[in-house]
């Protein structure tokens, strides 16, 4: 009777004991299954090695109008035929340059479509041109189409009392609506010519890369009677005989005789100034006077005229003259054709003085005498 009793009570044990042995071996079954597939898995892949780029092909060297630390020299050559018309296809061979009377080596000739082209134009806005200032700006407009590339800038001064920088370098389509955009000054007020001219050589030397091409266009007849040292010289002689008490006219005649002595010495300066600073900016400076055959009418005008044609000269650039305003679309067309046909001379100069005076540089085509080839006087050399 206690034996059925007892067996009743150990029921639920042997029940539970027989769960926990059953879980023991379903567990310990599983572990040994999934060692089994943990053996099976594949060998991780290996590390991937470090392989260093290789060191990118450095970019080809730009042409440089003038090289700062070497002796490189690049000299922009025009060379045209008896008509005015761009010679092409020379040679090494054809030219021949001396540096202050030392026959140079020419290495090569570059390439000027290789070489960004960096343009100041200058026009005259005062009152004396106001007749013909529209044509002037639409034929500048165009010519900034038609010379202007990609990678090319135009900055805008206007000529006026004070130099006013209108448009500071930027692509053909902006610095043209700049232009277009000009207005005539509304008098007949003063003109500061070399100070506008200077501040442009300035700009260039400042905001424009030295290795690209540097050209300032002027459209003005040149005449000055408010630069810096125009006003200068206009104030010494005034001071010089505001106290003159002698009204004979041979006093009149030394008093106008001196006066404009002082004048035309401010004048020498600033066109001396002017020059120095566009040679320095190593720029080749053309001129277009609108005036026509009129600038022959008075001394002034013609004067200037021979300024703007000695600036050229020296930086070889031209000074154009057209007899009609209508003319002044062929005369763009000339300079366009130019830059375009530029000659780049290169060479190593044998110059090994350090010395940093005005170098002068003579460059001519010996078996064609015939050609008219242009080019800057020379150059600063630039400290090393």
């Amino acid at each position: 009777m206690y034996l059925g009793k007892d067996k009743r009570h150990f029921a639920p044990a042997l029940v539970l004991t027989a769960l926990a042995l059953f879980f023991c071996a379903a567990i310990f079954l599983g572990s040994q299954v999934s060692a089994q597939k943990i053996k099976q898995l594949p060998p991780p892949p290996p590390v991937p090695r470090y392989k260093p780029k290789p060191t990118p092909t450095p970019e080809p060297p730009e042409y440089e109008v003038i090289r700062v630390s070497s002796n490189l020299v690049v000299m922009p050559v025009s060379v045209t035929d008896a008509n005015g018309q761009p010679v092409l296809g020379l040679k090494v061979a054809d030219f021949h340059i001396e540096e202050d009377g030392r026959a140079q080596d020419i290495a090569q000739l570059g390439d000027p479509e290789q070489v960004p082209l960096d343009v100041a134009l200058l026009i005259d806005v005062s009152g004396t041109v106001n007749a013909r200032f529209d044509f002037e700006k639409e034929a500048a407009a165009r010519f900034l189409s038609q010379v202007l590339k990609s990678g090319d800038r135009a900055a805008i001064f206007t000529i006026d009392r004070t130099p006013v920088l209108q448009q500071a370098s930027a692509p053909v389509e902006i610095a043209r609506q700049k232009l277009r955009a000009l207005t005539p000054a509304a008098d007949r007020g003063p003109t500061a010519y070399y100070d506008t001219v200077l501040e442009a050589g300035r700009f260039l030397i400042k905001n424009t890369p030295e290795s690209h091409r540097r050209v300032i266009i002027v459209i003005s007849d040149g005449e000055d009677n408010f630069s810096n040292r125009v006003r200068d010289s206009s104030m010494a002689a005034y001071r010089a005989t505001k106290d003159e008490t002698d009204l004979t006219p041979a006093a009149r005649a030394r008093i106008l005789k001196a006066s404009e002595t002082a004048l035309q010495t401010g004048h020498r300066k600033a066109q001396a100034e002017v020059q120095q600073e566009v040679q320095t900016a190593n720029a080749v400076f053309y001129s277009i006077n609108p005036s026509g055959q009129a600038l022959r009418l008075n001394v002034i005008s013609t004067r200037a005229q021979e300024a703007m044609q000695q600036l050229a000269m020296a930086t070889g650039g031209t000074a154009f003259v057209p007899e009609k305003i209508e003319n002044l679309e062929a005369v763009f067309g000339r300079i366009a054709s130019e830059l375009r046909a530029q000659y780049l001379l290169q060479y190593y100069s044998n110059n090994k003085s350090g010395s940093a005076q005005f170098r002068r540089i003579a460059v001519s085509t010996p078996a064609q005498p015939q050609l008219r080839v242009r080019a800057r006087e020379g150059y600063y050399p630039k400290s090393k």
